[in-house]
C-alpha cells in the first residue's frame, strides 16, 4: 500500500509539472480567458482528483476525500504554498479565468444533487418508519442548535457581513447537522449492511437529513438573498417550497414517469432518456429559483423523481451516474479544495476555533443521534452505530459551504474551517462504522431475510424491469396476461401489452372493457400486490396495437429495452410437433429471453380464478433453474402445490441414463437447491427423481400421478431457422393435456 501511495504521489507530480510546462510554452498571459488554461484545469482536477480517489478507496476511506485533498494540495493550501507562480499560472486569480470554471463547477452541483436524489429510497423510509425519523429529527435538532450557538459567538472577523449574523449561524447550524447520505450509503454498501435491519435504518436516516437539509438550505438562500428575516419572506419561502414539493411527488411524479417512458419509447437518437433526465433537472431547477429557493432543492427533486421511474434501466443510471462521477464530481469537490486554505489553521486561535467546531459537530451529530435511537426503541449497539454512521457529512456540507460561499454569507477563512470538518468527519465515520457494525450480532429474522435477498440479486425473475406481451384476441392470450400479471405485481413491473392477432385494430375498441387483457393483467398483479406487504408499486400497463407485421411491431418494441416477451396466442403447435409460424414469426427479433404460454382446460375458461398446481422438471442446468424460479414466483401467490421432478435433461427427447446410478447425490443435490429457493418465499414443494427414465416419458407420468394443471419448463432456445425448444419440450406441448409455459434463455446466452 506503501507502494502504491509512493505511485500515486509520483504520478500526481508529474502530472502538475507536465501541466505548468504546458501552461508556459502556450505563453497564456493576454489577460483574456483562455480555454487553454480551462482545459489544463479540467484535466488537472480529474486525474489528480481521481487518482488520489482510488487511493482513498484502497484504504476504506470514500472517494470524495480524495477529491478533495486533491484541491487542497493543488491550492493555496499545498502547491500554492510551495510554488505559487506555477499555482497561479495554471488557476489564475482573473474573474473571467475563474468562472469559466465556477460555471462547469455550478453544474456539477446541480448534477451532484440530481444522483443524490437518484440514490434516495424514500421506500425505504417508509418501511423503517419510526426509528429513521426520530434517529434523524433528534440528529437534526441537537448538532443544528450547536452549530447556531457557535454562530452567534464567532467573532465579527470571521464574518464577511456581521450585519447578516443571523444567516450565517443558519448555515453554519445546517453544515453542522446535515450527514451526506451518498457517503454513508457507499460505506454500507462496502461493508455489505445495506440491507442489515440498522443498516437499512441507517441509510434512511441519512435520506431524511438530506432531504430536510436541501429544504432549510432552500429557505435560508431564500432569506439571504433578501437581505432581512421577516415574516413575509419567510412565509414565501416556506410556501413555496411546500407547493413545490406537492405538486412534485403528485402530479410532478406521473409526468416524470411519462416524459421517461416516452422519451424511452418513442425517441431513436442515442441516449436520449439522459437528455429528457438533464432537462427535467433543469426545468425543476429553475422552478424553485423562480420561486425564492436555490435550484439545488429542484435538482434533489428530480433525482428522488427519476430514481423512483419504473422504468429507469441500469444501463441509463450507469452511464448518467459514470458521467457525474467521472468528470463534474472531481472537478466540483477539487474547485472546493482550491477554495480552501488551510494555511490560516496556522494561526493558533483559527486552529483552536476548527478543532473546536470538529468536536462540537462530532459529539452533537453523535449524542443527537444515539438519543433519537433510544427514542425510537432501538437497542445501545445499534444506537451507537448509528450515530456512528450519521457524523458523516462529506459531500452534502460542502456543497453547503460553497453556497454559503458564493453568496458572500461565509468568509474564506470560515468556509476552510468547515471544509476541514467535513473532511475529518467523514475520514472518521468509516472506521468507526465498521467496528460498531462488525459487534452487531444476527437475528434469525433478519439472517432468513438476508439469505432470500442475497438469491434474488443473482434470480431471474427478481430482476425483470420490463415484460412485454404479445397477444391476439383468443382465451390463451388472456390466459398469458394473467401470468405476466402474477409476475410483475409484486415488484410493480411496468407492463406493454401488444397486440399482435389478425384483428388487432378491433381489440383497440375493447381496452375499458373488463374482459380485455389489459385489465387482467392489472387485475392479476393487484391480486399479488394485495397478498404482499413488500409489493412497491402498482403495475404499469401500456398498450400497443400493431401497425404493421407482428415480427417488425415486436422488434420495434424490443429496442425500447425489455427483459422478457411474454406470448399468448391462439395457436401454439403447427405441423410436424413444431411451434406454430405464428410464434415464430413473433419471437424471430426477439433476442432476449421468452415464456411461451400454452393454455389449455379450466385455465381457457377460469383464467383468473385458477388455481395453479404446478409441475416443474429441473435438470441441473441454468435454464432449468430459471423455470423453477419461475414456477416458485406464480406458486407464491396462484398455487395450491408445487412439485419439482429431476429429470435427466429438460431438451432431447428420449434421452436417458444409460445405467441407473447407484448414487443420486447429483439428483439430490438440485432438489436440495430448489427446496432452498422455495424455503424462502415460504412455498411448499415435493420432489421425485426420475434420473433413468425419458424425460418426455417421466414428466408425462408425472402430470398424471401429481394432478398438476400447469408445467413450466426452463429450455434450451436451440438456434436454427426456426424457434425450436427441443424434443421434450415439443413432446409434452404436443402429448400433455394441461397448460404449459416455457421459460427459455436468450440467444447466445
Amino acid at each position: 500500500m506503501n507502494w502504491l501511495a509512493f505511485r500515486s504521489v509520483l504520478w500526481a507530480c508529474a502530472a502538475v509539472l507536465l501541466t505548468v510546462t504546458l501552461a508556459e510554452a502556450a505563453g497564456e498571459k493576454s489577460g483574456k480567458p483562455s480555454e487553454f488554461i480551462l482545459v489544463v484545469q479540467i484535466a488537472l482536477l480529474i486525474a489528480v482528483g481521481r487518482g488520489l480517489g482510488e487511493l482513498m478507496q484502497r484504504i476504506g476511506q470514500p472517494s470524495v476525500i480524495g477529491e478533495l485533498l486533491a484541491g487542497l494540495l493543488l491550492g493555496p493550501s499545498l502547491f500554492g504554498w510551495v510554488w505559487p507562480q506555477a499555482q497561479s499560472l495554471i488557476f489564475p486569480a482573473m474573474p473571467e479565468q475563474k468562472a469559466l470554471i465556477d460555471g462547469i463547477a455550478q453544474v456539477g452541483i446541480l448534477l451532484l444533487l440530481l444522483l443524490t436524489g437518484m440514490e434516495t429510497d424514500l421506500k425505504l423510509v417508509r418501511k423503517v418508519g419510526r426509528a429513521a425519523i426520530t434517529v434523524s429529527i433528534a440528529g437534526i435538532v441537537v448538532p443544528f442548535c450547536c452549530g447556531f450557538a457557535v454562530g452567534q459567538f464567532l467573532p465579527e472577523t470571521l464574518l464577511p457581513h456581521p450585519e447578516q449574523r443571523l444567516v450565517a449561524s443558519l448555515f453554519l447550524g445546517t453544515a453542522l447537522s446535515i450527514s451526506s447520505v451518498k457517503i454513508v450509503a457507499v460505506v454500507v454498501r462496502e461493508m455489505n449492511f445495506t440491507r442489515r435491519n440498522v443498516g437499512q435504518i441507517i441509510v434512511a436516516t441519512a435520506v431524511i437529513d438530506d432531504t430536510i437539509g436541501w429544504i432549510i438550505i432552500a429557505i435560508i438562500f431564500s432569506l439571504a438573498s433578501r437581505g432581512t428575516l421577516d415574516f413575509v419572506s419567510l412565509s414565501q419561502a416556506i410556501l413555496g417550497t411546500l407547493a413545490f414539493l406537492a405538486f412534485s411527488f403528485t402530479i410532478g411524479r406521473r409526468l416524470v414517469f411519462q416524459l421517461i417512458r416516452w422519451a424511452n419509447d418513442n425517441l431513436v437518437s442515442s441516449a436520449a432518456v439522459i437528455t429528457v433526465i438533464l432537462l427535467l433537472m433543469s426545468v425543476m431547477s429553475l422552478a424553485t429559483h423562480l420561486i425564492g429557493v436555490h435550484t439545488v432543492l429542484g435538482a434533489f427533486v428530480a433525482g428522488v423523481l427519476v430514481g423512483e421511474s419504473p422504468i429507469l434501466t441500469k444501463q441509463i443510471d450507469e452511464r448518467l451516474r459514470g458521467l457525474i462521477t467521472s468528470l463534474f464530481m472531481p472537478v466540483f469537490f477539487g474547485l472546493a479544495g482550491l477554495s480552501a486554505d488551510l494555511t490560516v489553521l496556522k494561526d493558533p486561535y483559527l486552529l483552536l476555533l476548527t478543532v473546536t467546531l470538529v468536536v462540537i459537530a462530532s459529539v452533537g451529530k453523535f449524542g443527537g443521534a444515539f438519543l433519537g435511537g433510544a427514542l425510537g426503541g432501538l437497542s445501545k449497539r445499534e444506537s451507537f452505530a448509528l450515530a456512528s454512521g450519521m457524523n458523516a457529512r462529506g459531500s452534502t456540507e460542502v456543497i453547503i459551504a460553497t453556497i454559503g460561499l458564493s453568496m458572500g454569507v461565509l468568509s474564506e477563512n470560515m468556509f476552510s474551517m468547515i471544509v476541514t470538518m467535513a473532511i475529518a468527519t467523514t475520514m472518521a465515520m468509516p472506521p468507526m462504522l465498521r467496528a460498531a457494525l462488525a459487534r452487531l450480532p444476527l437475528n434469525k429474522d433478519e439472517k432468513a431475510r438476508l439469505e432470500r435477498e442475497e438469491i434474488e440479486e443473482k434470480g431471474f425473475v427478481a430482476n425483470l424491469e420490463r415484460l412485454l406481451l404479445a397477444v391476439d384476441e383468443s382465451e390463451n392470450a388472456k390466459f398469458a396476461a394473467h401470468i405476466a400479471g402474477l409476475l410483475g405485481g409484486a415488484r410493480g413491473t411496468p407492463i406493454t401489452v401488444l397486440h399482435v392477432g389478425s384483428r388487432a385494430k378491433n381489440q383497440e375498441k375493447k381496452r375499458e372493457e373488463d374482459e380485455s387483457h389489459e385489465s387482467t393483467v392489472k387485475s392479476a398483479a393487484k391480486f399479488v400486490s394485495d397478498l404482499d406487504e413488500e409489493a412497491t408499486r402498482k403495475v404499469d400497463v401500456t398498450t400497443r396495437v400493431r401497425q404493421k407485421k407482428a415480427g417488425d411491431a415486436v422488434a420495434d418494441e424490443a429496442r425500447k429495452g425489455f427483459d422478457l416477451l411474454v406470448v399468448g396466442l391462439n395457436d401454439t403447435l403447427g405441423g410436424k410437433g413444431k411451434l406454430d409460424s405464428k410464434i415464430d414469426a413473433v419471437t424471430a427479433e426477439f433476442g432476449g429471453p421468452l415464456a411461451i404460454v400454452a393454455g389449455k382446460g379450466i385455465h381457457l375458461k377460469q383464467t383468473e380464478r385458477s388455481a395453479f398446481k404446478i409441475l416443474v422438471p429441473v435438470s441441473g442446468s441454468g435454464v432449468s433453474r430459471r423455470g423453477a424460479e419461475t414456477a416458485i414466483a406464480l406458486a407464491r401467490y396462484s398455487a395450491t402445490s408445487l412439485r419439482v421432478m429431476c429429470v435427466s435433461t429438460t431438451r432431447d427427447k428420449g434421452s436417458r441414463r444409460s445405467s441407473p446410478s447407484i448414487s443420486l447425490s447429483r439428483e439430490e443435490e438440485i432438489l436440495k437447491d430448489i427446496e432452498v429457493l422455495a424455503t424462502r418465499y415460504n412455498v411448499e414443494i415435493t420432489t421425485s427423481i426420475h434420473a433413468s427414465a425419458a424425460p418426455d416419458d417421466a414428466i408425462l407420468r408425472e402430470i398424471k400421478d401429481c394432478g398438476a394443471d400447469l408445467v413450466v419448463m426452463g429450455v434450451d432456445r436451440i438456434e436454427g431457422d426456426s424457434l425450436d425448444f427441443g424434443g421434450v419440450a415439443a413432446s409434452v406441448l404436443k402429448t400433455s393435456k394441461v397448460s404449459t409455459l416455457l421459460v427459455s434463455n436468450g440467444e447466445g446466452s
